[in-house]
């Protein structure tokens, strides 16, 4: 028999560090699980039988509830016919003709497999179609883990960061500063459709900036880049700058895209079809078409529920509840970014002390969620799952002003 800690001791021996990257529970706080056995709808347990509330919603990709039926039939249905062939399924056409229809930028689409492959992609396709190498991108912001744009300088060359300029994210003037910088060699601007830097409050993206940085890539002849990665799917399911009238040459999307199947995906505009035919970029499981068939049913599922609608609800829901806590027990808080997408600081916790302490004490109360990382709502989170949350949440603010004090 299995628990969290026999795991860790056994990865320990064959893996260095035992785990790496974003899901290192020795990241996250005390108490944070590292193994995990199950999940349905939006609840997840443990190597060892607990059960959360999951607000991280398996950071992102989970954007329906885990096990989905529809997605689940829909997987079911393409392995009995195959997945991993010589070429792809009828699937491939399908899903892109899908994404051409839902989303107003995309005339055309290439898939991959998870965010990176789709940012790499995309930057590819501007320096192919302009001939030129500089990327604006603003500081601080994470598109991906290859050597370009890992946070982490260790592996990495100073060359491969050399062709990037970077901006200040909301500050057109910064941005058009970067690309003065570059002397008419700006291949492409990459900005995320929201600031969600890890460590800081979220911030949204101002209506005057993003119709600016749109004007920019147009005056000086460069790519506008979305990286839709952790924003798309919850946003709109057109792209999550629709809402602000502003269409990108190219969007990044994964994560939520397939409700946790591993795919990813480039969509443009027709002027940009003749470079992306001239990149050589691919990857021996990038066509799997079981993938492809979850994200169809994933997105079809999506526009039928509604499904930004609940999500909006729910956060808006989780967010309310969590600003009364806070203020009847005394916390001045910060509640930033979309509702979907929300994350929580205490004001003055420059250490993040408060926030470590209340999330672990969130876990204990079955509440799964995130002291420095952005969370995720699901279309799963029904009203009760939220009060649910906030049950659990209660209980951990009381916790803290045990500990601390109030504000």
């Amino acid at each position: 028999m299995f628990n969290d800690a026999n795991l860790r001791e056994r990865a320990a021996k064959v893996v260095p560090g035992g785990m790496y990257g974003h899901l290192n529970a020795a990241l996250h706080g005390p108490g944070y699980p590292q193994f995990f056995v199950g999940g349905e709808g939006c609840r997840q347990r443990d190597a060892d039988g607990r059960e959360y509330v999951d607000l991280m919603c398996s950071w992102g990709p989970i954007v329906i509830g885990h096990r989905h039926p529809a997605v689940e039939a829909a997987v079911a249905a393409q392995l009995a016919e195959g997945d991993c062939l010589n070429g792809p399924g009828p699937v491939y056409v399908e899903l892109a003709e899908l994404m051409v229809e839902t989303i107003p930028q995309a005339e055309w689409v290439m898939f991959s497999k998870n965010g990176t492959d789709a940012t790499t992609q995309a930057l590819m396709i501007a320096r192919a179609a302009t001939g030129r190498t500089k990327v604006l991108m603003a500081h601080g912001s994470y598109h991906g883990a290859d050597p370009w744009c890992t946070p982490s300088l260790s592996g990495t060359t100073p060359n491969e960061r050399a062709d990037l300029i970077e901006y200040t994210y909301n500050d057109l003037a910064s941005a058009e500063a970067a690309a003065a910088q570059a002397e008419g060699d700006v291949a492409a601007i990459i900005v995320t459709p929201f600031k969600h830097d890890s460590f800081e409050d979220q911030e949204l993206a101002a209506g005057e900036f993003a119709r600016g940085l749109r004007a920019l890539a147009d005056r000086i002849g460069a790519a506008l880049v979305i990286d839709d990665v952790r924003g798309g799917w919850r946003l709109d399911l057109g792209g999550s700058w629709e809402t602000l009238g502003v269409r990108p040459d190219l969007y990044a999307f994964s994560k939520a895209m397939a409700n946790g199947y591993p795919i990813a995906a480039v969509t443009g505009v027709d002027s940009l079809r003749g470079p992306a035919q001239t990149i050589y970029s691919t990857g021996s499981f990038w066509f799997n078409a079981a993938p492809m068939a979850a994200a169809k049913a994933t997105i079809e599922t999506l526009r039928d529920i509604g499904g930004v609608a609940l999500m909006e609800r729910a956060g808006t829901r989780l967010r309310e509840g969590l600003a009364a806590q806070a203020a009847s027990h005394g916390f001045v808080v910060n509640q930033t970014g979309p509702v979907q997408i929300p994350w929580l600081s205490f004001e003055g916790d420059a250490t993040l002390e408060k926030a470590m302490f209340w999330s672990s004490a969130c876990l204990r109360e079955g509440v799964y969620l995130h002291p420095w990382h952005n969370w995720f709502l699901s279309a799963a989170h029904t009203d009760a799952d939220i009060d649910r949350a906030l049950q659990g949440t209660d209980a951990a603010y009381a916790k803290l002003r045990a500990a601390f004090g109030a504000d």
